[in-house]
């Protein structure tokens, strides 16, 4: 057995995730980088992906401080090149990947009536283009790592947009309707490989993703809800990540809804 395969098979109960490296895009706040966090603290090493090289060296010092390891990689994943490379460079420092969250994307809710041509490219472009840039780079690596240890994770964010129906926000739904579909599909037929494919469908989740709202009915929407129920942390979602990928290899869980107790849709 070589050190690398020792690595990737050794675990205990306090560290699941020991000898997994783990991939999270977007993880310069919100769920992204809480997951980065909880990931590292279950035992994995953990490449976190976005933009912001700052926030992702601060990232990287918190999780090292607390006794783990990161690697940080400032990358666009709307640059299909960049994903590339960066992806090669996670093949060569770390053997590859066996786990991605495919977390990047943004939320810029509007009526179609105002024809934000702009907002909507922006939200096609990161949460459907930047997603598949991602799944082209990594798939290959969590395939490659399945057939060694008999497992690998791709947990791609969605909303519970992609199921109900919320006024204004008609193409941030639709993307992530894409999301929740395509991990369907990327299930039937990367399983049979070992590779498990969830899509995670977060109600409302405190947040900067609210920042980028601008949409005045959208606003109102959400200020509304803050004040009737207490919405959901950030790492009420990693935790629930990182339940997924601690499961037994013959376990998948292929779509998971967790939403705000006091939220009714």
């Amino acid at each position: 057995m070589t050190a690398q395969t020792s690595a990737r098979t050794s675990s205990s109960p306090s560290s699941p995730l020991s000898g997994r490296v783990a991939v999270v895009t977007g993880a310069s706040s919100g769920i992204g980088e809480a997951s980065a966090e909880h990931l590292a603290a279950l035992g994995a090493r953990v490449v976190v992906l976005a933009r912001r090289a700052q926030r992702l060296e601060q990232l990287v010092t918190r999780i090292e401080r607390d006794g783990g390891q990161a690697l940080a990689l400032a990358v666009d994943v709307t640059d299909a090149a960049a994903v590339r490379a960066a992806a090669e460079r996670v093949a060569a420092e770390l053997g590859g990947a066996d786990l991605l969250l495919n977390n990047a994307g943004v939320m810029l809710p509007a009526p179609v009536e105002e024809l934000a041509t702009g907002q909507w490219q922006h939200q096609i472009d990161l949460n459907v283009t930047g997603l598949m840039n991602v799944i082209g780079a990594f798939v290959p690596q969590l395939v490659e790592a399945a057939a060694e240890r008999k497992v690998a994770d791709l947990v791609n964010t969605s909303s519970i947009a992609a199921q109900n129906i919320f006024p204004n926000f008609a193409v941030y739904s639709a993307t992530k309707a894409y999301v929740t579909h395509l991990s369907r599909h990327l299930r039937a037929e990367l399983g049979a490989k070992n590779v498990r494919v969830s899509a995670i469908e977060p109600g409302i989740v405190d947040t900067e993703l609210q920042s980028h709202v601008t949409d005045e009915g959208a606003l109102a929407w959400l200020a509304a809800g803050k004040d009737t129920m207490e919405w959901l942390t950030p790492q009420d979602v990693a935790r629930t990540i990182g339940f997924l990928a601690s499961l037994p290899p013959r376990a998948n869980l292929q779509q998971v809804t967790i939403m705000p107790t006091g939220q009714a849709a």
